[in-house]
C-alpha cells in the first residue's frame, strides 16, 4: 500500500492522454460510489470495484494496442475502462444482463472476454485468484512461436499484460508461469498490485517477501517497481516495461503498490474487517486527488478539470440508469456454447487402404501426430519428456523434435499446470496445441486449470473463446505398473463439463480420433490405454490394425459396434450387449467366446460427448446389458451410464443394466498378484455375461 509520492516522471505524457485519464478516473469513482449507493440492485451479484487502483491500471491500458493481449484480474474496472470499454457495457455484466458484452450474463463483474477489433484481446477470466498467469503465459509461448514461424501478420511486436494482485503470487502456479516466461524469454508482462490486503488478511500474514522481492529468484525477468497510485509514474514505469518486451528482451515484472479504498468485494465489505487507522492510511494514497495536484501544476486550469470531473461523473450516472432497465437474458438460451460447432461431422479417408500395413497403437498415435505437425505450422507439442531424443517415455514421439525443431516439439519442466493451462492462451493467439500428461496418475496438478480456465471458456465467453486443446494422456494398467502408474481417472475428466474426451482401443482408431480432436475447436482429452500400445498384453491383437490413410477422420461421439450377435439369438432372447472402451474391449471379446453369437460388443471410442443413440438402441434390441470398465466401479462413468440406460430403456429391458469394473480401492498395489485381484479380467468378464445371459 503506498501512501508516499514518488519523485515526479520525467517522461512526456501527451496532454489527451492525462486528461482522458483524469475523467476516466472521475468515471471510476463514481460508478463505486453508485454501487455502494444502489445496494440493493447493484450488490445482487457480487463484484469488485477498482478504487484504489485507478492509476496504474489506466497507465497500463491505455498504453496498449489493438494487437496486444491482456489477462486482468477481477478488480480491473479501470484497466477495461482504459482499453476503451464504456461503463455501461461493464455495467451490464455488473447486473448480469443479456447485452453484457462479455459473457451475455453468465458471469462475474470484471470477468471479461474481448474481441473486438481496435482493442487488446483478452481471452476468458476466471476468478480463481492467480490462475490467469499461466493462460497468460501460454498466450506469450504462442506470440514467439508463431513470430519464429513468421505467422503472424505485421511489424509491430504484441505485448502480454498480465494482471495479478500481490496475494495471488504465492500460488504455486505463478511460480510456473514466471519459470516458463524466463526460461523460454517469452514477451509477458506480470503487472503485480499490491494493496497489502487479500480479504481479511493483511501482506504479513500472507507473505515473507513481496512479489517485486520474490521475483528476483527468477534469473532474465526484469523487475521494476511504481508508485502505484501516482498515474505520472505509473505511466512511466508501464512505458518501459513495454517497450522493453516489445523490443523482444525478455518478460518484465512491474509491481506497483496502491491503496484499497474500496470494500475487498459487495459481499465482504471493508467496515467488517479494517481498522479506522488502516482506512485513513489507505486514503491518504487515493490516486484522484494526487493525479488533480499534478495536473494544477503542470500547467492545466481548474475549470478544464472541473469539467471532465463532472463529465466523468454524468456518463456513469446515465450509464447506470440505462443498464438497470435492459433486459434480463433469455432462460431458452441457457445450453447454447458448451461446445463450439466442429468442422468434423462424418468419417472420413480410407480405414483399410490398399497395401497398408497393421501398425500397433503408439505408432499410429506417431504417425498421426508428425501428420497433424506436417500440415498445420501453427501445431505444436510439448510435454515432459516428448521432445529431444528420447520423444517421450513410450516413444510415442519419437524422432518428432528432430524432424520440426525444438521450437515445435519441445521439453517442457515438472509442470502439468502450465502445460494444460498453457494451452488456453495458445488457443487464443491462434496457436495449435498437442501436449502430454505423461501419466493419468500425475493429471492432478493441472486439474484446477482444466477445470477453471478450460472448460468453461467457451460457455462464460458466450462462445467468444472456446479453446483448441489436444491433451494426450496415457492412462491404465497393465504388468505391475503400481500405484502411481497404473491409474484410471476418466470419471473425474468427465465431471467437468465442456471437456471432450476420447479413449481409442485401437491403432485405426487412435489415427482417426487424433486427427478429429486435433481439429475440433474445443478442448479434448484422449485416453490412449499403455497396455494397448503395443498389443503386447495376451488377447490384445486387434488393438494392432492395418493403419489408415493419412487423410482418415472419426468424428467425435460415434461409438463402433465392435462385435456383433447373431440374429436368431436376438430373436430367441438369448443375446446381449456389452458397452465398453479401452482394455474393457478385450476383455468382453476373449469373454464372449464362451458365449458364441450372444454377446454384442459396443466400442465406445467417445466418452463425452456419448453416442447415446447407439447404446440405447442397442440394449433395448438385446433387452440386457453390461457396462464395462477398469476403473473402480462405484461412482463411476460406468455406474452412471448404467443407471441412465435402466431409467430410460426400463421398459425393454429384462435384466437390469449392470456396470462391472476394478474393486473400490484407491490404488492398485505394486504386486502383479495385487493388479490381477483388483482388475477385472476376460474370465471375471465372462461370470458377468454368464449372469446375465441366466438372469
Amino acid at each position: 500500500m503506498s501512501t508516499k509520492t514518488s519523485q515526479k516522471s520525467k517522461s512526456k505524457i501527451d496532454k489527451e492522454i492525462l486528461l482522458k485519464a483524469y475523467e476516466l478516473m472521475h468515471t471510476a469513482k463514481r460508478m463505486a460510489e453508485i454501487y455502494d449507493e444502489n445496494k440493493p440492485v447493484a450488490a445482487k451479484y457480487v463484484h469488485s470495484t477498482s478504487r484504489g487502483h485507478e492509476a496504474i491500471q489506466l497507465a497500463a491500458s491505455m498504453q496498449l494496442d489493438a494487437i496486444d493481449y491482456a489477462a486482468p484480474y477481477y478488480r480491473d474496472e479501470s484497466f477495461l475502462l482504459g482499453i476503451g470499454m464504456e461503463p455501461y457495457e461493464l455495467m451490464l455484466q455488473l447486473m448480469a444482463k443479456k447485452d453484457d458484452p462479455f459473457s451475455g450474463g453468465r458471469t462475474y463483474y470484471n470477468h471479461p472476454s474481448l474481441k473486438r477489433e481496435g482493442m487488446p484481446t483478452i481471452p476468458h477470466q476466471s476468478s480463481a485468484t492467480g490462475m490467469q498467469a499461466i493462460p497468460a503465459t501460454g498466450m506469450a509461448h504462442a506470440i514467439k512461436y508463431l513470430e519464429g514461424q513468421n505467422l503472424l501478420e505485421g511489424d509491430k511486436k504484441p505485448v502480454v499484460v498480465c494482471s495479478l494482485g500481490d496475494g495471488s503470487v504465492t500460488e504455486g502456479e505463478v511460480s510456473e508461469a514466471f519459470q516458463m516466461a524466463v526460461l523460454k524469454n517469452l514477451p509477458i508482462i506480470y503487472l503485480i498490485q499490491d494493496n497489502d490486503w487479500g480479504i481479511s488478511a493483511t501482506g504479513a500474514e500472507m507473505r515473507a517477501m513481496n512479489a517485486y522481492e520474490f521475483a528476483a529468484g527468477f534469473k532474465g525477468l526484469k523487475r521494476i517497481q511504481a508508485n502505484g497510485s501516482d498515474f505520472a509514474d505509473s505511466f512511466d514505469k508501464m512505458k518501459q516495461a513495454i517497450d522493453h518486451v516489445r523490443k523482444r528482451k525478455g518478460p518484465v515484472l512491474v509491481h506497483a503498490n496502491c491503496p484499497l479504498l474500496g470494500h475487498h468485494t459487495s459481499g465482504v465489505r471493508k467496515e467488517w474487517y479494517r481498522t479506522d487507522d488502516d482506512l485513513e492510511i489507505h486514503a491518504v494514497g487515493d490516486p484522484l486527488p494526487k493525479f488533480h495536484k499534478y495536473l494544477v501544476e503542470a500547467g492545466f486550469e481548474e475549470k478544464e478539470l472541473d469539467k471532465l470531473a463532472k463529465a466523468g461523473v454524468k456518463i456513469a450516472e446515465d450509464s447506470f440508469e440505462r443498464a438497470v432497465e435492459a433486459a434480463d437474458p433469455d432462460p431458452e438460451d441457457v445450453m447454447l456454447h458448451e461446445f463450439a460447432e466442429t468442422p468434423i461431422v462424418e468419417e472420413k479417408g480410407e480405414r483399410k487402404p490398399k497395401g497398408a500395413e497393421k501398425s500397433v497403437m503408439v505408432d499410429a498415435a506417431l504417425h498421426a501426430v508428425d501428420d497433424i505437425l506436417k500440415n498445420n505450422p501453427e501445431a505444436l507439442f510439448y510435454g515432459q519428456d516428448v521432445g529431444g531424443t528420447l520423444g517421450g517415455v513410450f516413444r510415442e514421439a519419437a524422432n518428432l523434435a528432430k524432424k520440426y525443431g525444438d521450437e515445435r516439439v519441445f521439453n517442457t519442466p515438472i509442470q502439468e499446470a502450465y502445460i494444460v493451462g498453457s494451452t488456453a492462451g495458445m488457443s487464443a493467439v491462434g496457436a495449435k496445441p498437442i501436449v502430454e500428461i505423461q501419466f493419468a496418475d500425475y493429471i492432478w496438478p493441472g486439474i484446477n486449470q482444466l477445470v477453471e480456465e478450460l472448460s468453461k471458456s467457451c460457455y462464460l465467453s458466450n462462445g467468444q473463446f472456446p479453446i483448441q486443446s489436444l491433451i494426450r494422456i496415457p492412462i491404465g494398467a497393465y504388468g505391475g505398473g503400481g500405484p502411481y502408474h497404473s491409474g484410471s481417472i476418466e470419471s473425474t475428466v468427465l465431471n467437468i463439463r465442456g471437456i471432450k474426451v476420447i479413449f481409442p482401443s485401437n491403432a485405426a482408431d487412435m489415427k482417426g480420433l487424433l486427427k478429429a480432436a486435433f481439429h475440433d475447436p474445443n478442448p479434448v482429452v484422449c485416453f490412449e490405454h499403455k497396455g494397448l500400445y503395443w498389443s503386447k498384453v495376451p488377447g490384445t491383437d486387434d488393438a494392432k490394425t492395418f493403419e489408415p490413410d493419412e487423410d482418415y477422420i472419426i468424428p467425435l461421439g460415434k461409438a463402433r459396434v465392435d462385435q456383433e450377435a447373431d440374429q436368431a439369438m436376438i430373436d430367441a432372447g438369448e443375446s446381449m450387449v456389452v458397452i465398453t472402451y479401452g482394455m474393457g474391449v478385450y476383455w468382453a471379446k476373449e469373454a464372449s467366446k464362451q458365449f458364441e453369437g450372444q454377446v454384442e460388443i459396443i466400442d465406445l471410442r467417445t466418452l463425452n460427448p456419448i453416442d447415446w443413440e447407439t447404446i440405447s438402441e442397442s440394449v433395448k434390441k438385446h433387452g440386457r446389458g453390461l457396462v464395462l470398465t477398469e476403473e473402480p466401479v462405484m461412482n463411476s462413468f460406468a455406474e452412471s451410464l448404467a443407471g441412465r440406460l435402466n431409467q430410460h430403456c426400463f421398459e425393454h429391458l429384462d435384466a437390469p443394466v449392470k456396470a462391472y469394473g476394478a474393486l473400490n480401492l484407491p490404488a492398485i498395489g505394486l504386486n502383479v498378484v495385487w493388479e490381477n485381484a483388483m482388475l477385472p479380467n476376460a474370465e471375471k468378464v465372462a461370470k458377468e455375461i454368464e449372469g446375465l445371459l441366466a438372469y
